[in-house]
């Protein structure tokens, strides 16, 4: 896999004890122990208000809506670790994603950093499903409503309370294969879609 490829890591949570910010933070060591380049951000680090239209009128989009934007536009596939809220995605995964989405640069097109590169996803719950409900939100917010590629392959992780060993790993070493496979798929999918995109 070529170095030249990076892959950014982040959780739909901003809780301390986050179960999910254990398995981006996993994913992403993942990432590194293959040689790819990898970058674990919060959204802990990138509070903003939820979605307003008389509000971006006024004040535009926020800073942090274009920090974040920024960071993922210099990644070429991005891992994202979602929590499940009521069968759904997270309020706060929804709000950052679509306050992302406003953010369009001078001659770029709408949506270009979602429809530039590639995403998977994984999640993590003390339920005996691994928060799958909550993924079927996740890729058809993605997928139908910003245009991106998702990756088929996905992880959901159950009773992820017991799930993780002292040194973060997943004990059910099935899983944490299919953790290293969803990363390697997400870095070798990425790698083609930039090499598309630089043609």
């Amino acid at each position: 896999m070529p170095h030249t490829t990076r892959l950014l890591f982040f959780a739909g949570s901003a809780r301390e004890g986050s179960l999910n910010k254990r398995l981006a933070r996993l994913a992403h060591d993942v990432a590194e122990a293959n040689g790819i380049a990898a970058t674990l951000a919060d959204l802990g680090d990138y509070p903003m208000p939820i979605y307003d239209g008389d509000l971006e009128e006024r004040e535009g989009q926020p800073d942090n809506a274009k920090k974040l934007k920024s960071l993922m536009s210099v990644h070429d596939g991005i891992f994202i670790a979602c929590p499940e809220y009521n069968a759904s995605i997270t309020p706060l995964l929804k709000n950052t994603l679509d306050w992302v989405g406003r953010v369009k640069d001078q001659g770029e097109a709408p949506l270009a950093v979602y429809k530039t590169r590639v995403f998977a996803l994984g999640s993590a719950s003390p339920g005996a499903i691994g928060g799958l409900r909550g993924l079927i939100a996740v890729r058809q917010t993605l997928e139908l409503g910003l245009g991106a590629l998702v990756l088929p392959d996905q992880i959901a992780v159950p009773r992820a309370t017991e799930a993780f060993d002292d040194d973060g790993h997943l004990k059910d070493k099935m899983l944490m294969e299919i953790l290293k496979t969803v990363v390697q798929k997400l870095a070798r999918a990425a790698h083609v879609m930039r090499g598309e995109e630089g043609a």
